[in-house]
């Protein structure tokens, strides 16, 4: 078996996990999955070990079930989300010497206006466009480590933010807090931007919290 195999059922276990298709009830085992997949039940409970690593998938008493964090766990993951996104810019903040790679940042602008002049209809989709946006604007800040600690933590809270953008309108609204937040770094005017980014992302846990608890509410009801 070699690593490219394992590492491709990882990453379909891992879009299928994340994806909308299975919903908290599911249960699923190895060999399901291996005749689904067309290989070996090794690859698949390697790449089920990987998934349970990340906080994804948990053993049940029948196979495995995807993880979603109750309200407490979805707070705690958002003062970590929020901290290492403020970081991003507080950093350059701090020290001069450290700025953002405008061309990174310009690109990145460039496909948000397309969105604005065209934005999608509500899906929960919409959020890896977000997880893009915000991943692209850390790396923007040169620390990889930050970018590689928030993209772990937005794949353990997907299934709750997910259904944020269902509600109508707020993908428009994501979509001009985004740019504006964007062009503030891109001109340097860090001091504003972190207090947009700041504003953008929800500094009261409570809201945070009462947002999760409607989506994981959601979540539990699709089934």
């Amino acid at each position: 078996m070699t690593d490219s195999l394992r590492d491709q059922v990882y990453l379909r276990l891992r879009e299928e996990v994340l994806s909308t298709r299975w919903s908290v009830a599911d249960r699923f085992t190895e060999p399901k999955l291996a005749r689904a997949l067309g290989v070996s039940r090794t690859p698949v409970r390697e790449a089920l070990t990987r998934l349970m690593a990340d906080g994804l998938v948990r053993r049940q008493d029948y196979g495995y079930s995807i993880v979603v964090p109750d309200a407490p766990g979805v707070r705690d993951l958002y003062e970590v989300r929020i901290a290492v996104e403020l970081r991003g810019i507080t950093r350059s903040v701090e020290n001069p010497t450290v700025r953002h790679d405008r061309a990174a940042l310009e690109a990145e602008l460039e496909h948000w206006y397309a969105l604005r002049a065209a934005p999608p209809p509500p899906t929960p989709d919409f959020v890896l466009e977000d997880e893009r946006y915000h991943a692209t604007l850390l790396a923007a800040s040169g620390n990889e480590a930050l970018v590689e600690t928030l993209v772990g933590v937005n794949r353990r809270i997907r299934h709750v933010r997910m259904y944020d953008f269902t509600v109508e309108g707020r993908i428009e609204t994501s979509i001009a807090e985004h740019i504006e937040i964007m062009e503030r770094v891109h001109a340097a005017d860090l001091e504003k931007a972190l207090a947009l980014l700041h504003e953008h992302m929800g500094a009261t846990l409570r809201v945070l919290v009462e947002r999760a608890g409607r989506a994981l509410a959601a979540r539990h009801t699709t089934t």
